[in-house]
């Protein structure tokens, strides 16, 4: 397999990608407490390339692309879960990417502190009936809005999912892109990165596995926070 340059991870934003290449760091083995398993973490940015396309041909999309907003953070490593009865979208773009944790963080486990993504962007979106929850350990922080007759509305939309289910559609989709040349929703991603775009994007019965979220505007009609026993 031939070498790619590294994607950019979450204390970048994604037209800044790293300049390694899988050569550069050998595998590192050991036991318990040894040296970080880099090798995994370089096999992770090479996977990166494939995620988007594998998303698309299965018919599955989301909300959206880390650093839309040029917002730069670490992750907590704690995965959270967004549905949604609908979500409509017009301009949308989507890309593989790294998510980086704050270093020495708990969540890290095996992974090196990275986890692998599927970065996406939306430029408007309309989201009807959403729901977010994440597990504290024995409770759920539960967050729902957009029920009645007022939808959810975000502008620069941007999420990065380890999960996205749903039935989509897409309106002009161009799958191949090279991320650097994104140009639907106001996102770009990094060199020689495979991504997808479309002038438009249809899901029903949306279901992510989320780590990040960003948003210009984001307006929650019928906001409730809450603790609940389950989940979304």
């Amino acid at each position: 397999m031939a070498e790619s340059p590294d994607v950019a991870s979450a204390d970048n934003t994604p037209e800044n990608p790293g300049s390694g290449s899988l050569s550069e760091t050998p595998e590192t083995t050991g036991g318990t407490g040894g040296a970080p398993r880099r090798g995994r973490v370089r096999a992770r940015r090479a996977a990166v390339l494939a995620v988007p396309a594998t998303v698309a041909l299965a018919g599955l999309a989301v909300l959206t692309a880390q650093g839309a907003l040029g917002v730069s953070f670490y992750i907590s490593g704690m995965p959270f879960t967004v549905t949604a009865k609908s979500l409509q979208g017009t301009g949308f773009e989507q890309f593989g990417g790294l998510d980086n944790m704050a270093d020495g963080s708990p969540n890290a486990g095996d992974t090196g502190g990275q986890v692998l993504v599927v970065t996406s962007a939306i430029k408007k979106a309309t989201l009807d009936s959403l729901c977010q929850s994440v597990d504290l350990g024995g409770t759920n922080l539960l967050i729902k809005a957009g029920s009645g007759s007022s939808k959810v509305e975000a502008t620069d939309l941007t999420t990065d999912s380890t999960v996205l289910t749903g039935d989509a559609s897409f309106n002009n989709i161009e799958i191949g892109n090279d991320a650097s040349q994104l140009n639907k929703a106001g996102v770009k991603g990094p060199l020689g990165v495979f991504s997808q775009q479309a002038d438009t994007v249809h899901i029903d019965n949306l279901r992510q596995t989320n780590y990040a979220t960003t948003a210009g505007t984001f307006t929650l009609p019928g906001l409730k926070l809450s603790f609940s026993d389950s989940g979304c």
